[in-house]
């Protein structure tokens, strides 16, 4: 039996882009929205589509990717519930520059774009958030390239392992993360090949600083693993 579908409003009161949206704001939005529910593996859009507005991840993962001719991508953000993408392209009125692929069972808002901008003409608040996602996605970018282009390997991995690690706490107590997804997709994400990502989870295992087990990493010390330097 396929799953209910959820109330649009009460899922998107609960996204930062949304919040100060007043019950009568949030009514126009979800009348210009589908739900799509996509299993793993699917392919939202290409390269080249046209874009008919932005997706927000309820459940379930997704990636942007560019794809090469002999089969080969470049994974270029991957996204979690309460995550949106596309609004930029939305905004500009292009095709799609990258596809996007589920890499779980997921299902996603598509938000119409002929509804998102009756809003911002009324709602000044609400177009401030737009800018402020974009804006906050664009940092985003400018970290990576840094990362890229100063960070060697290994320190990338290390900054991703890291990520979420508590800032409160002690700073030497043993943490546990799970990889978001496969390490061919991380991999890319992080410019890097499998096999070096795979050799470099092997050299701060042997070096003492994590335990792998599948997808669980467990750091046994992240101020050792911060300062490490390979």
């Amino acid at each position: 039996m396929p799953a209910a579908p959820i109330r649009i409003q009460e899922f998107l009161k609960n996204v930062p882009l949304f919040r100060e949206l007043t019950d009568a704001e949030l009514d126009r939005i979800a009348a210009g929205t589908a739900q799509v529910r996509a299993p793993t593996g699917t392919i939202l859009f290409r390269r080249g589509e046209a874009c008919a507005g932005f997706h927000v991840v309820v459940y379930g993962q997704v990636k942007l990717a560019f794809g090469a001719a002999d089969g080969s991508e470049k994974v270029v953000e991957i996204l979690g519930p309460g995550q949106s993408f596309g609004e930029a392209v939305m905004f500009l009125e292009k095709p799609y520059v990258v596809f996007a692929e589920t890499l779980a069972d997921s299902l996603l808002l598509q938000i119409g774009k002929s509804g998102v901008f009756a809003e911002l003409e009324r709602n000044p608040r609400f177009a401030r958030k737009m800018l402020a996602g974009l804006a906050q996605r664009l940092h985003r970018l400018v970290h990576d390239l840094e990362a890229y282009t100063l960070r060697s390997g290994t320190q990338r991995v290390i900054g991703y392992l890291l990520r979420d690690a508590p800032e409160e706490g002690p700073p030497h107590a043993p943490i546990e993360i799970a990889l978001a997804t496969s390490k061919g997709v991380l991999a890319s994400r992080l410019n890097i090949t499998r096999e070096h990502f795979s050799r470099i989870l092997h050299d701060l295992s042997t070096a003492g600083l994590i335990e792998v087990r599948g997808r669980i990493i467990r750091i046994t010390d992240p101020e050792r693993l911060r300062a490490y330097e390979g």
